[in-house]
């Protein structure tokens, strides 16, 4: 070949390169459109909140693209909605249908602190800026996107797939127990897939090197523990004394470890992050943990790391303190809230159980500060890693699959606890130093738009396809 013939080539071929980064997706223009739209509704819980026309807005789409107006339910709940759509099929597969989730509303952003107007989508240096596009409304839209997409392509899945979107996730959940409780025979699924969690990560280059499912949650539980008092003037001190009381407790609380603990779960996700970490200390103790988890050479410094020590069985912390009620009078009572989370499986009873015997004072009173929801850990479910492992070597080629334990809670608690099993999985690949979900100028980089089109599309595919 002729240096003139192969130069033509390698700018063809660099050219096909760029086609192919900048290649939009199909209906990826038309989740940009829903993105926009989404970002500007202000979904967040109080006065104001826009989650039920967030709710409608979703619904025309779906009416219009030719969904049944039976298979399309919008479920009011007090200043917020939940919705079903039921994409049916011909049940060829002879397998139950199978949950794809999200939520709609977001937490408060004030534009006051923020640089740019959180409700507003808003695209800079390759991200997407606005209160939601990481958490978690582009999921919301890219899902909805690629219903509309393989309904105007004729797919006919070969099993129903339910989409369920709830309306107050970032707050008290009670329309997802509201769906997973009264509309459980809508919903009854083989498992679900929580559009809220997992993902992919990068480094701080922008390489991936893994990409994680939750898998399962670790309980939250909120335990009040006082210590009271007949108190009196602070010039006649008694040996007894509220405050010191709770004192010693509070020292014995934190001189506490919880035993250790695993499972299938974190078994799989220390082997396979063994291999990631690039600190030798820690890559060593979580090779040995997965090998033996009663190695406490092991265990002494996964615990010694806060972002480990959770995956190594229960935590309890003491967050809050109140005592005394006069600067010149003894305390007639001094409180600790401890907050726990527990490993799946323990349970809040048996936690408080525990506490109380490492406290070790019978005159403590004990309070529950609120009802605990508490779910098991999902089985690491062939069909669904084997697909997801597919689908995201399509993207990166190569990096591993992590099942993880996820510390904070999310949807997919409820659809355990209603018997099905949940994974939190998502198509955001993110730095660490972008997250900020929850925070001021929560962004997300644009290149995930696309990517979500693609994975939702392809994965669909591999479960009803």
């Amino acid at each position: 070949m002729s240096t003139g013939k192969i130069i033509l080539s390698a700018i063809a071929a660099s050219l096909l390169i760029v086609q192919s980064v900048n290649a939009v997706e199909p209906f990826e223009n038309i989740a940009h459109d829903m993105l926009k739209d989404s970002i500007a509704m202000r979904t967040v819980s109080g006065p104001g909140n826009e989650t039920p026309e967030f709710a409608a807005y979703l619904a025309d789409k779906f009416k219009k693209a030719g969904f049944p107006d039976q298979d399309i339910m919008i479920i009011p709940y007090e200043d917020t909605a939940a919705m079903i759509v039921r994409y049916r099929g011909d049940n060829s597969s002879d397998k139950k249908p199978f949950v794809l989730s999200s939520h709609l509303d977001v937490v408060e952003a004030l534009p006051e602190d923020w640089e740019k107007n959180p409700f507003e989508l808003i695209e800079q240096n390759g991200m997407l800026y606005g209160r939601g596009v990481l958490d978690t409304k582009l999921n919301v839209v890219t899902l909805t996107a690629t219903f509309l997409r393989l309904k105007s392509e004729g797919f006919i899945p070969s099993r129903d797939i339910i989409l369920v979107f709830s309306g107050d996730e970032e707050t008290a959940m009670a329309s997802t127990r509201l769906v997973t409780q009264k509309y459980r025979d809508q919903i009854d699924a083989e498992f679900a897939i929580i559009a809220d969690g997992g993902g992919g990560n990068l480094d701080e280059n922008g390489k991936a090197f893994s990409y994680s499912i939750d898998s399962a949650e670790k309980t939250y539980a909120d335990y009040e523990v006082t210590a009271r008092n007949p108190g009196g003037h602070s010039s006649l001190p008694r040996k007894d004394n509220a405050i010191y009381d709770l004192a010693r407790a509070i020292v014995k609380l934190s001189e506490f470890e919880f035993p250790v603990m695993q499972s299938p779960l974190t078994k799989a996700y220390f082997e396979k992050t063994a291999k990631l970490e690039s600190n030798p200390e820690i890559s060593k103790a979580m090779a040995a943990f997965a090998k033996n988890k009663n190695d406490m050479d092991a265990v002494k410094v996964l615990r010694s790391y806060p972002q480990y020590a959770g995956m190594t069985g229960t935590t309890c912390v003491a967050t809050l303190l109140k005592g005394g009620h006069a600067q010149n009078a003894l305390p007639q009572s001094a409180m600790m809230s401890i907050n726990c989370r527990i490993f799946p499986g323990v349970g809040s009873d048996a936690t408080m159980a525990q506490l109380k015997k490492v406290l070790d004072n019978d005159n403590l009173e004990w309070h529950l500060a609120a009802p605990v929801d508490e779910s098991d850990e999902s089985p690491l479910n062939e069909e669904v890693f084997s697909a997801v492992e597919r689908v995201v070597h399509d993207e990166f080629p190569g990096i591993p699959i992590i099942p993880t334990m996820a510390m904070g809670a999310s949807d997919g608690m409820y659809f355990r606890i209603a018997g099905i099993p949940s994974y939190a999985l998502t198509a955001d690949f993110i730095k660490p130093s972008d997250v900020f979900a929850h925070g001021l100028n929560e962004r997300n980089p644009s290149a995930n738009l696309g990517r979500a089109m693609r994975l939702w599309y392809k994965l669909i595919n591999e479960w009803a396809g």
